[in-house]
């Protein structure tokens, strides 16, 4: 069965469920989109990846590349290999110097896992014919343009963030300050990036 291969385009609030996220990925060179429901802790776990950030101490996905590195495990790529009554099932396809095995994952850490790796995310046709989402094509030429991975939180609820815009450069440091240590990376960013456009105005 040919490979499809992903790229992720955004991370987004649940609209239809509190509490959850959805990663959504798109299809290289191509339109259609595959939106992944997945808890709040898988959320921040790619979203720290995604935008780099140094969490005091290693969260779990960060302690199995530690792992998979001591021991000279590569993760080479993941697949999405099936979807069952709406839960999407993975292998991460690891290798030693001898061996390659695959290993089955929830769909949410296999994401997270690539994303450290830097490592291709893979599905098939039939699955993005399931659950995929054509994208319509506003470009001239109907060519895509390869857009840059980022991390796109869109809330469906007030959160604080509507805040941000109120308070001093200096409260804002603080309350960085804070939400790192509760280990709340989604409201990091978007406080970081409020900081960040900040400094581009003065």
């Amino acid at each position: 069965m040919k490979k499809i291969e992903l790229e992720i385009v955004a991370l987004s609030h649940s609209i239809t469920q509190t509490h959850s996220y959805a990663v959504v990925l798109g299809e290289v060179n191509g339109l259609r989109r595959l939106p992944i429901v997945i808890g709040g802790f898988e959320a921040q776990a790619i979203a720290v990846a995604l935008e780099k950030m140094q969490p005091s101490r290693p969260l779990t996905h960060d302690l199995m590349k530690n792992f998979m590195n001591a021991f000279a495990i590569d993760l080479h790529e993941i697949i999405i290999t099936d979807l069952q009554e709406g839960i999407f099932y993975s292998k991460l396809v690891c290798s030693t110097e001898n061996d390659t095995v695959e290993i089955d994952s929830r769909t949410s850490d296999a994401i997270a896992l690539a994303v450290r790796f830097g490592c291709p995310i893979y599905t098939y046709e039939n699955i993005l014919d399931n659950a995929g989402i054509l994208m319509e094509d506003t470009e001239t030429g109907g060519k895509k343009k390869k857009s840059k991975k980022e991390v796109v939180v869109e809330e469906t609820e007030p959160t604080g963030n509507e805040d941000l815009k109120t308070m001093t450069l200096e409260e804002l440091n603080h309350l960085l300050g804070e939400v790192l240590e509760s280990e709340d990376y989604i409201r990091a960013i978007a406080i970081r990036d409020e900081i960040n456009s900040r400094k581009k105005k003065k």
